[in-house]
This record gives structure tokens, sequence and C-alpha cells, in this order.
């Protein structure tokens, strides 16, 4: 799941797998492809990588070198190095350290390294004995020591391209990139040597999703071709790595199990299997029986369902789960992975992050350092007791007004409510905040301006931009607790009385974009056809200006511009009887997009929109340009 390498650890954040490529129309992320398409994938014969070229050692006091030398001077550890291995037999197989039955009881890492002194003690006190990262470098020691230090052991990543499956990552020719190949043949065990005698190392974990991410890069044939050969070359990786330290296993992830037929043909030298799987974890086993794997596996990310397995809500995004069915998803894959004796052996379930962002929040049991119900479920997970604590506040029952989530006018205030309690009788203390994700990508959570007005209702201020937003409710309890829950409203134009006197006029412009960039060409008369679907946008220069002719000598009282993401800083309302001489009714320098609603008067045939200064680096675009008598 991790879109892209840390300097491990790094901060993880889910992914939305949607709009796959039409080749795999029912293939998502995380899970999906289990049972029923392991045995559907194409039979295509193995494709073996080309034997890599002799690696050359680089030059000395490369920054490598130099990374290595000053994570091998650093203080030794007084405990000795484990010995890991994978043992048993084809279904009783188990892990063992140091010849002890050894269950992965373990969560994915996401704090800073910095923070791994203070932080690992809360992961051993949840009863986890493992933590996994995405990548390896010389920052790792003190994450390495930390866990050590509080009998917690680490899987220990390598990162691939293109990791974090759909949407994430570089592309790589794995059939022919023998230079990409050399260098990661070199990198890896080079980090290998230098902490394979560290007693946190619990095994070393090559890649992650680049199976399933390798659809971004190729196609048909060619993906099937890159796809043996990534697996492949995986292979030769485990190879050089049990070269350096035959006393740990070599895993490798990726984010389905219909991944696990490649690495069954091409990675025999793996030790055992790893896959990342949320909403269908149950749905493992089933597909390692119908594959007939020879090799247990761990399940290196799990939890509830992520936001590309869930149905989309009356707005057309994803309906995230409550924190009560979130701590149910832990529960459940926590129980489907144990059931699998003798072949499955233990998970990291995601994510011990503090991240308070939009993927935080979906799947963080810390997020802002604040535990969730999911912490705890966790912590019962994994055998230890919470009869004795203090737990967080329950949110149910978030909607907006009478109807649920809905429609909320831009810059308005709307009803925001929820039942809320806390087992403990603590005193509760609210924030209200909002996220654009689904507008632009933004991941950031943002404080919005509300009011308390009773129990469980608060009056919000909507954005002022137009689209879909999250809106989050957090309730906090003072002993280190949050309840959150979230729900998405469209904001829309606020209602203006009167008439649109614009609408279906013709418009022109200074400028318009014609190619299909961001989804134009955007002409003038997008922006008077009364759709919020449609704009115009200008080219990237000041000025720019549009107008609308009313077709007669128009007196109005109000003006509505909807801006798109690209607004103007500074500009003028104007009207002209002529087309040719302006007289400006309005201006400001102080412009920072949404909606602007002006109660603006004026009288004349041509009405515009001059702007002098962008807001952004793009151009001007407005969805609508309101004039109202």
């Amino acid at each position: 799941m991790h879109p892209r390498p840390p300097a491990p650890p790094g901060a993880a954040r889910p992914r939305r797998a949607r709009g796959l490529p039409a080749a795999l129309p029912a293939l998502v992320a995380a899970g999906a492809l289990l049972a029923g398409l392991t045995t559907a994938l194409p039979a295509a014969a193995a494709q073996p990588a080309p034997e890599p070229a002799p690696v050359t050692a680089p030059a000395p006091e490369t920054a490598t070198e130099l990374a290595i030398e000053a994570a091998t001077e650093a203080e030794p550890q007084a405990a000795a190095a484990s010995v890991v291995k994978v043992t048993g037999s084809p279904g009783a197989w188990q892990l063992t350290v140091d010849g002890q039955p050894y269950t992965v009881k373990g969560l994915t890492w996401g704090p800073p390294v910095a923070e791994a002194a203070s932080s690992m003690p809360d992961v051993a006190s949840l009863g986890a004995n493992t933590v996994r990262t995405w990548g390896t470098d010389a920052t790792t020691r003190p994450l390495l020591d930390a866990a050590a230090a509080n009998g917690v052991k680490v899987i220990a990543g390598f990162w691939l391209q293109p990791g974090g499956g759909p949407g994430s990552g570089g592309c790589v020719d794995y059939v022919a990139d023998t230079a990409y190949k050399n260098d990661m043949l070199a990198e890896f065990p080079r980090w290998v040597e230098t902490y394979r005698d560290h007693p946190g190392v619990l095994m070393w974990n090559v890649g992650n999703e680049s199976v399933l991410g390798l659809q971004n890069c190729y196609q048909g044939a060619e993906l099937e071709r890159q796809r043996d050969a990534y697996t492949s070359f995986v292979n030769d990786v485990a190879k050089r790595i049990h070269q350096v330290d035959p006393n740990h296993p070599v895993t490798s992830t990726d984010a389905w199990v219909g991944a696990w037929p490649y690495y069954k043909r091409n990675a025999p030298d793996l030790d055992l299997y790893a896959v990342n799987a949320y909403a269908a974890v149950c749905d493992v086993r089933a597909a390692w029986e119908a594959g007939g794997y020879d090799k247990p596996y761990i399940v290196t990310e799990g939890g509830p369902p992520g936001e590309w397995e869930v149905e989309d809500d009356a707005n057309g995004v994803p309906t995230e789960p409550s924190d009560v069915a979130k701590a149910e998803g832990y529960g459940r894959a926590w129980d489907c992975i144990t059931g699998h004796r003798g072949v499955a052996l233990g998970a990291t379930l995601f994510h011990y992050g503090i991240e308070n962002d939009f993927g935080g929040v979906w799947f963080n049991l810390t997020p802002d350092k604040q535990r969730r119900l999911s912490y705890y479920a966790v912590k019962e997970a994994y055998g230890r007791d919470t009869g004795g604590d203090n737990t967080p506040p329950v949110i149910s029952g978030l909607r907006v007004g009478d109807a649920g989530a809905g429609a909320v006018p831009a810059g308005r205030e709307f009803t925001l409510s929820a039942n809320v309690a806390d087992p403990d009788g603590d005193a509760l203390t609210y924030g209200v905040l909002v996220n654009s994700n689904y507008i632009d990508q933004d991941k950031a959570l943002r404080p919005a301006q509300f009011r308390q007005t009773g129990a469980g209702t608060f009056a919000v201020t909507a954005p002022d931009r137009l689209g879909v937003w999250k809106v989050y409710l957090r309730a906090t309890d003072g002993k280190g607790n949050v309840g959150i829950e979230t729900l998405s409203v469209k904001v829309v134009p606020p209602p203006v009385d009167g008439t649109n006197v614009a609408r279906g006029k013709p418009s022109t412009a200074s400028t318009e974009q014609t190619d299909a960039y961001g989804g134009c060409p955007c002409e003038a008369g997008d922006a008077t056809d009364g759709s919020y679907s449609t704009r115009w946008a200008s080219s990237w220069a000041d000025p720019q200006w549009l107008r609308v002719d009313l077709g007669e000598r128009t007196t109005f009282t109000h003006v509505q511009l909807a801006w798109e993401a690209a607004f103007a800083r500074s500009y003028a309302i104007q009207v002209s009887d002529d087309g040719q001489n302006w007289q400006t009714v309005y201006e400001t320098t102080a412009g920072n997009g949404g909606i602007d609603d002006l109660e603006v008067s004026g009288t004349g045939r041509y009405v515009r929109m001059n702007g002098t200064a962008r807001g952004t680096g793009y151009g001007y675009s407005l969805y609508e340009f309101g004039v109202y008598r």
C-alpha cells in the first residue's frame, strides 16, 4: 500500500485503486484478486530474466559506502543476533526464532525513526512483537535498536519500482534494464550485511505490490513478460541475501494473491510469501489452497476495508467505515489469519502511524498520537487485557441536517450532528475538520469554523470551494484517546434571489483553453451555460477577461463567480453598453477562489470579469459567471 519508499520508516498512506486498466476490470488493490482469479491468470510460459551482469564494486567513499560505514560504526548491540527459520512441513510450518516458535503479531511502522525509542514501548504494550518497514538504509539502526530494546523485531523492507500498487512508483523494464537491477543487487545485500547481526532483525522483505503495480507500465503479453522478469529478479535478490545472511528468511510482498503464481514459478528461493489484504483477507486461505502452493505466508498489511473496497456514497465517493466497524475489521482479520494454522505465520496489521490526514484517519491506530478504538481492538487481538483501560469516545449516526450527507451551500453554515458517548464518562472536547482529497488529491485535514449548538450538534461553516468534501468530527477525552467519524458533503453554490440574466447568453473571452488538458476544451460559453460540470479556462498569462452579452441594457444587483482551482487574485467586474468602453463596479486584490458572492449593482448590455493577477500558476477558470437581477 505504501505509495513511495520512505527513508525507512516513513509515512504510510493508503492509495485509491480505482480506474484500473480495462484489461483487469475486476481488479482492486490489496486483496481483491483472490481465490477465483488466482487460477484465471494467463498460463503464459515463464520468461526468466536475463542473467544479471556482473556487479562491479563501486568506487570507495561513495555516499552509500559512507552511510554503511557510519551505520556499521554505531554502538554495537549487547544482545546477540537471532537465528530465524521457517521450519516444519507443508501445512505444519512455523517460524522459529532461536529454535522457539514465533507467530508474527505485528504492525506496519509509520513514525519517524527519531521517535522509535519513545514509541516502541507503546507498540510492545499492545502485545505486538514485530514491526514492518518499506525501506532499509543508514537511518534504520535507531529503529532496530528501539525494537530490540523492547522485545520487538523488524521485517526490514527493500523498495523496488513500481512499488505501492496502482498509481504509484516509476516504471522499470525488468527484462532489459540491467543497470537498475545491478544497482539493487549491489545495494540491498550491503544493508543486509550491515544489519544481519542486529538482534532486531526478523526477516528481509523485497519489494511491495510491484507485480500489481506493473500494470500501470505495461499491458498484454509485455505485462506478462515483465511480471515474470520482476519475480525472477526478486529471486536473484533473495539468493544474494541468503549468501550474505543465511540466518534470516526472505519474502516479497504484493497487493494480491494473484501475484503468487508468478512467485511460485520464478522465485523458488523465497522462504515464504507475503500479501497485503484488507476486506478480502479472509479469502486468502482459499486462494492459497486453490493455488497448490508449497510455502507458508504472512500478511504484511491488513485491517478494515480500504477506500478501494467499499461502496460509494450518495456523493459518489467511498463510504468510510465507522470507528466501530474499523475496530471490528482488525479483529476479523486477525481471526482469519490465525485460523489458517500451520500456513499463515502471522501478520503486520496496518497501521501504527501518527499521520493525521486523509489516510491516517482511515487507517492509523494513533493519528496525531491519539489512540482509537482500533488501537484497543489490536491489543485485544494480540492477547492483552483491555479491561482496565480508559477507552475512546464512540461517535455514531453522523449526519448533516435531517437527511444525512447531502448538499451544503458554499461558505454558509450547515448543521452537523451525531450521537457521542464516552465509556468512561470523560469530559469531551470537539473538533471539526475538512478535507479536499476528492477534489484535488490534497490529503491534509484542515480545521473548519464551527460552534457547538447542543449535545452532539454543531453549526459548521462549509468550505467555499465547490465539490465533494470530507467532513470529520473528532471527540477527545483528555486521556489520550480520540473518536473520529467522517462523511462526505457536496458543496454547491449558495442560492441567489433573482434571475440569472447571463445564463445561456453569448459569451466571449480574451483566450480559451482549446486542448484536452484538465478535461478541456473549456470555452467562454461554458461559464454561462448553467452547469457546474463545465468551465471556461484561459491561457496561463495575465491579464485575461470573460464577458457576457446580455442582449440589451440590463440592470443587475448581484454577481456570483464560481471559481475552479485556477482563480483570480485581482480582478474587476465591469459593465459596458458598447463592449468597448468599460466602467468598473467592483474590484478586489484579495481574491481567494471558491465562490465570490458579490452584492454589486450595475447597468449595461455587457458585463465582464477582468482578471489582472492570477491566484495560481495556471490561468483563470470559472465554472459559472452569474449575473442576477
